[in-house]
């Protein structure tokens, strides 16, 4: 009688351990199963076709329940249409209008203005002359004149002829003399002689010996000298002996061989 107990008890173990692992094996087999799917669905990862029913994908796949197919949302990678519900399908269609109307509005990436309403064409048009008087006011981008009124006309080229008198005061490269007035020509001239002046007199900078009056011209030429005594005095290789006089010649030669 107890062995027929042990029997029994044996057997309903066996039986309740054979249960798990199949009912583990087969719930194993549906989570494989359901992630292949999702693999495939989303193109992410390794994915099995052999398995997949066409059926499910097309139900995942356009089922509002899952998420939006991220390349038509986006505008990037590849987008099948013809799989996306309705609702879906308005989804995509309002975000490529809206970010066609980013575009045109921040000027960054293809605008299509054919794909604008009145409402938006007006409002992107308002955009595109606001950025090109800013432009035209400070001289950066491209600047079209028939986009101005008369009066932002005016502003502007007399902006333009500010920052030319000042690139012309200064120096600098955008300088165009032809758009100077008389006065302003003068005193451009008078500037370039003064700033010519003191870098003949200092070694510093481009010198142009032709701009130099006679007085001009020996006052540099002194400064030069000047220089180059206290260059040889000090031992540096930048000194002319040739420039010397016989004395300084002679004391720097003293100074150098000690």
């Amino acid at each position: 009688m107890r062995h027929a107990i042990h029997h029994v008890h044996y057997l309903f173990l066996f039986s309740l351990l054979l249960g798990l692992l199949v009912g583990a094996a087969f719930g194993q087999r549906d989570d494989t199963k359901e992630q292949n799917l999702q693999n495939c669905l989303d193109g992410i990862g390794p994915c099995n076709h052999s398995p997949v029913d066409t059926h499910s994908v097309k139900a995942n796949y356009c089922s509002p329940a899952q998420p939006e197919p991220l390349g038509c949302l986006t505008g990037f990678g590849d987008c099948n249409h013809s799989q996306l519900a309705p609702t879906e399908a308005k989804e995509v269609a309002d975000s490529d209008h809206l970010r066609n109307l980013l575009a045109c509005e921040s000027t960054l990436g293809l605008c299509d203005k054919g794909l604008l309403t009145p409402s938006e064409a007006e409002k992107i048009a308002k955009i595109e002359k606001e950025q090109n008087y800013l432009n035209c006011q400070t001289g950066s981008g491209s600047c079209d004149y028939s986009l101005l009124t008369p009066a932002q006309t005016s502003e502007v080229k007399e902006l333009q002829r500010e920052r030319n008198l000042l690139a012309c005061q200064t120096g600098g490269e955008t300088c165009d003399k032809s758009l100077l007035t008389p006065a302003e020509a003068k005193a451009v001239a008078s500037a370039e002689r003064r700033t010519n002046l003191l870098a003949c007199k200092t070694g510093e900078g481009y010198c142009d010996d032709s701009m130099l009056d006679r007085s001009e011209s020996t006052e540099c030429t002194e400064s030069k000298r000047q220089r180059n005594a206290l260059e040889c005095e000090a031992g540096s290789e930048l000194c002319d002996r040739s420039l010397l006089g016989a004395v300084h010649a002679k004391s720097s030669a003293t100074k150098t061989s000690s």
